[in-house]
Order: C-alpha cells, then structure tokens, then sequence
C-alpha cells in the first residue's frame, strides 16, 4: 500500500489532468521535486495508481489516440477519478492540513551516538552540511523568482501558491544551518565528550574481574 503522501498527491495529480496517463503523473510530480521533498521514487507513483485502481478510488478509460507517452493509435490506459476517489481525496487533504506530524529525521541517531565520531572529522562533516544546505537554499530562492504574479498553471507556468512550498523548505533549511553554525562553534570549543578523550569524566576504570 502507498504511503499517504504519496498516495494524496497521485491521487491530486489524477483529479487535476484526470483522464491522464500513468506516464504523465510520474513526469509531473519529477517536474514538483516531489522526489527530493518527500523521497517518493517512480516506481512507486505507479504502484500508487494500482492501488488506487483497486481500491476504486481511480477508474481507469481507453485513450484511442495513444496519449501524451507517445503511441500513436495504440489505446493506452488513462486513469480518472471516482466519485469514491473525491471524497477520499478531499478528506485526505484536510487532514493532511489540521493533523501535525514529526516528520522522521535521518540525523537524530547521528546526534544520539555522535560520541563515537571523532571531533574533527564531526566538524569536517557539519561544515560540510551547511555548505549543501546553503546550495539547496539557493537554487530554492532561484526557483522562486521563476514564479509570476497570478499565475495558475493553466499556461504551464509553476502556480503562484508554489511559492508557498518553496518558502517553506527555504525556512526549513535556513533553521537548519542557523542550528549547524551554532552546534559547530561548541565542538570547536571543545564541548561533549568524546570517546576519542578516553574514559568519561567522573568515570573511575572498569573493575577488574
């Protein structure tokens, strides 16, 4: 079964160009960044719209011109939705908004045994993750810029409320690396204890059996 992200946001796609081929929802949740943003791979958009199908939410229809993928007169199949697939559609997407989750994050069992780490190579590796948490703010504010005033995507143009989504991966990343500097400048000071130091301090040698 799909996550409920992915399976919200393939769900989203259809409703919006429905009928639309499996194809053209991969290409344009890749044209979203939906693969950085929440780490859902291509594969797993089609396997989305399987599920879909079975659960009745998406219907699918033969498209006798071939579509969009290319084809020339061979049907392919376009998926729609279903009344099913609205209502679920639109509650999903208000609990999406009203519920707060914690988001699982990859480095908290980094910080938990960061001890084991030597001092240098961890400094090393922070200053490291500022400089590419600086480069993705970047190309970020870059894609903002791109957006016009008004624009609602009927025209292939990104929609103006896009740059919601940017601003707020842009304040992600930019609390991320105020955090970075702040927790770089206390192991520089030689603050926490390392195991490279030896025994912790008030720690006496192991009893001797």
């Amino acid at each position: 079964m799909a996550p409920p992200r992915t399976r919200l946001l393939v769900l989203g796609v259809v409703r919006i160009f429905g009928p639309v081929h499996g194809y053209d929802v991969r290409r344009e949740l890749l044209s979203w960044r939906m693969q950085d943003w929440m780490n859902i791979q291509p594969g797993s958009i089609y396997s989305a719209l399987k599920t879909l199908e079975k659960d009745g939410l998406v219907e699918t229809v033969d498209d006798p011109e071939g579509g969009a993928a290319g084809g020339g007169g061979v049907p392919k199949r376009s998926y729609r939705v279903t009344a099913e697939g609205e209502k679920v559609f639109q509650a999903e997407l208000r609990a999406a908004w009203w519920r707060v989750e914690r988001a699982a994050e990859p480095l908290i069992p980094a910080l938990c045994l960061m001890p084991f780490m030597p001092r240098a190579e961890l400094i090393a590796a922070i200053g490291a993750r500022v400089q590419q948490l600086g480069a993705d703010g970047e190309q970020l504010r870059f894609q903002r810029a791109l957006i016009h005033d008004g624009a609602t995507g009927a025209d292939g143009e990104i929609p103006e409320h896009v740059r919601e989504l940017l601003d707020f991966a842009t304040a992600r990343i930019d609390a991320e690396i105020a955090w970075s500097r702040t927790f770089l400048r206390r192991l520089e000071a030689g603050d926490y204890w390392f195991a490279e130091d030896g025994p912790p301090p008030g720690h006496g040698s192991p009893p001797v059996p």
